[in-house]
């Protein structure tokens, strides 16, 4: 691709520089906490950081863990081609967290657990609790193969930097600085990391400013173009994204991360207190705001510089994902070393995402697979940890392998979070919110909610929905100086999610497709998580009623009790003030405030006999 070339060969020794520092003081900060936690042989001190950690590099560990390259690369590409209405997710997160600190934090915070997957097991079976954690390590291994490949893939295309050099050397970091440093590690390279992924965002949201002539040209380019498609209320759920599939979808789909997936729990349980707790999940958001924002005016910047010759169809990259290194290399390629500042933030994404999710699949490995069933001594336990960061960290470089032969990114990785996390979010909810479940009832609502979450997960694979459904924005190519005719080469680059009618025209004309292909496989891909969520709560409610759910006497420690609410403490603080006296409630509270978490149930699992020698 001649059109190619000329960019291509810019990435200078400046840039390289600058990606190798970042991960140097990645890997610099996993040697810094082998060394002063040498002392600590516990797993407990290597898996949750010994329960001591606060709130801020909490918040800020949380907002970069799943803000991968994905959020630096996709968003500004899913704004440049549908519009800027995924802005909506901030109403998204702000649902999350009001959910999380509410409903999901008090239980496992009260029960000091270290896999959110052990809750499955004090609450129902641990039959249930097996296919959670197994569900859980598949859609984490698979997530994290797409989130180490897909910066390689569209930077490598961009910058000419060596595909696979790139993705062996993230793993490599980022498995080594797990492996050494344990959770705190983990959490004090997102800091970093994070502070790496708006630098990057800034400089190309700033330089896009200055070569537009202000923020204001940006903007009014970017309302005659139709991106500012806010008022988008239209509530058919085969819409790709409106108001509703953004605000519902969206939530279901955080929550499900925020709610109960291992990497965040495993987080916000480590705070020294439960305030820290819920404070980690409210800075957070400021963190997710901030990211959202700039992933959103960079794609609208990304737009007002190509409104008049899309460097997509004219063929110059080859996928949605790679438009955003291109403007980099474009507008950044005069001034050595932006452009790697840029990379790196891409990468940053990329490590801090895959190493929470190693530290979480050791966590969760360690705690429901190897602890339960065997009798090992602590020291050999943080071992095995460690060994097991180091294979996990394995495994995802080759699932990156596989990630290379899926589609749209930022679909794929939602996709594998709705279909997996939302029926185990619905397990979770069924356990803290309705007493009556039964061990029955969530294993049938789990497998229900699953299978057909993977039904219309996959259906929408095969069939992908009509471009009349996910209304790609127009993009022109009449301001193009095309020196070569010969660069546009259909057949080798159209992705499966490409809008251009040449790749779409024959999938859809064929009559020979399912009659479920027009409206059940077409739904939105946001929409798949709830649907897991609510076949998973409501089978599991008919069955646990059915099967005499109605009869069980739960612990109330294992469900929502009025006091883990703040409305319930505003109300007893409002009550105290007028009668002027305090109840003892508060006292405890106090208590528990100043000390960190009183519970002593942390494994009593393997200390009460009669519970440990259940084989269900």
């Amino acid at each position: 691709m001649s059109g190619h070339s000329l960019v291509a060969g810019s990435f200078v020794v400046a840039d390289y520089v600058v990606f190798a520092v970042m991960l140097l003081v990645s890997a610099a900060v996993g040697v810094y906490y082998a060394w002063a936690d040498r002392g600590q042989r516990s797993s407990g001190d290597f898996l949750m950081g010994g329960r001591r950690l606060t709130a801020l590099p909490v918040s800020l560990s949380l907002t970069a863990s799943f803000m991968s390259a994905i959020t630096v690369l996709s968003n500004p590409a899913e704004v440049y081609r549908y519009g800027a209405n995924i802005g909506f997710y901030g109403l998204a997160y702000v649902m999350t967290m009001v959910v999380t600190s509410e409903i999901f934090l008090p239980v496992f915070y009260r029960l000091a657990i270290t896999s959110t997957y052990e809750y499955l097991e004090l609450r129902f079976s641990r039959a249930t609790r097996l296919l959670g954690t197994v569900l859980f390590i598949v859609q984490t291994i698979l997530y994290t193969g797409i989130v180490i490949y897909a910066p390689a893939l569209a930077l490598n295309q961009v910058t000419g930097m060596d595909l696979w050099g790139a993705v062996i050397s993230t793993g490599v970091v980022c498995t080594f600085y797990c492996t050494m440093g344990g959770l705190k590690a983990v959490v004090w390279t997102d800091v970093f990391q994070l502070g790496v992924m708006l630098a990057g965002f800034l400089s190309v949201i700033i330089r896009s400013v200055v070569v537009q002539g202000g923020v204001l040209p940006i903007i009014s380019d970017s309302k005659q173009g139709g991106r500012l498609n806010f008022w988008d209320f239209d509530t058919n759920p085969l819409r790709r994204h409106t108001f509703w599939t953004i605000t519902i979808g969206g939530t279901f789909v955080w929550v499900s991360i925020y709610g109960i997936n291992q990497a965040q729990v495993q987080r916000y349980i480590s705070c020294k207190s439960i305030t820290h707790a819920r404070l980690s999940l409210y800075i957070n958001l400021l963190g997710l705001w901030s990211i959202l924002l700039c992933s959103v005016f960079a794609g609208m910047g990304l737009f007002s510089v190509y409104k008049n010759c899309d460097p997509w169809t004219a063929g110059w990259v080859t996928a949605p994902d790679q438009l955003m290194p291109y403007l980099v290399m474009d507008i950044l390629g005069d001034y050595p070393g932006l452009p790697g500042l840029f990379v790196a933030a891409a990468y940053s994404g990329s490590l801090s995402t895959v190493s929470s999710s190693i530290n979480a699949l050791a966590a969760v490995t360690v705690e429901d697979l190897i602890k339960p069933y065997t009798n090992i001594s602590e020291k050999h336990l943080s071992w095995i940890a460690k060994g097991l960061s180091l294979i996990y960290g394995v495994l995802c470089i080759g699932m990156a392998g596989l990630a290379s032969l899926m589609g749209g990114i930022l679909q794929a990785a939602i996709s594998i979070f709705g279909i997996i996390g939302g029926p185990l979010l619905g397990v979770f909810t069924l356990g803290i919110l309705c007493p009556f479940a039964n061990s029955k009832g969530a294993l049938s609502g789990l497998v229900s909610g699953l299978v057909l979450a993977l039904w219309v997960g996959i259906g929408a694979q095969i069939y992908p929905p009509s471009p009349e459904m996910s209304r790609p924005l127009s993009l022109t190519t009449e301001g193009c100086n095309f020196t070569t005719t010969d660069s546009l080469n259909w057949t080798s680059t159209a992705l499966p999610t490409q809008p251009a009618s040449i790749s779409t025209a024959p999938v859809h004309s064929i009559d020979g497709k399912p009659l479920l292909a027009d409206n059940w496989y077409s739904l939105s891909y946001l929409y798949f998580s709830p649907i897991g969520t609510i076949i998973a709560i409501s089978v599991g409610l008919l069955v646990s009623l059915f099967t005499g759910g109605w009869k069980l006497k739960v612990e109330s420690k294992l469900t929502l009790m009025k006091e883990d609410t703040t409305l319930y403490h505003l109300f007893q603080f409002c009550k105290d003030r007028v009668m002027r006296r305090t109840g003892k409630l508060d006292l405890t509270r106090e208590r528990e405030e100043r000390t960190g978490s009183t519970n002593p149930a942390f494994c009593d699992v393997e200390l009460d006999p009669t519970k440990s020698s259940i084989t269900s």
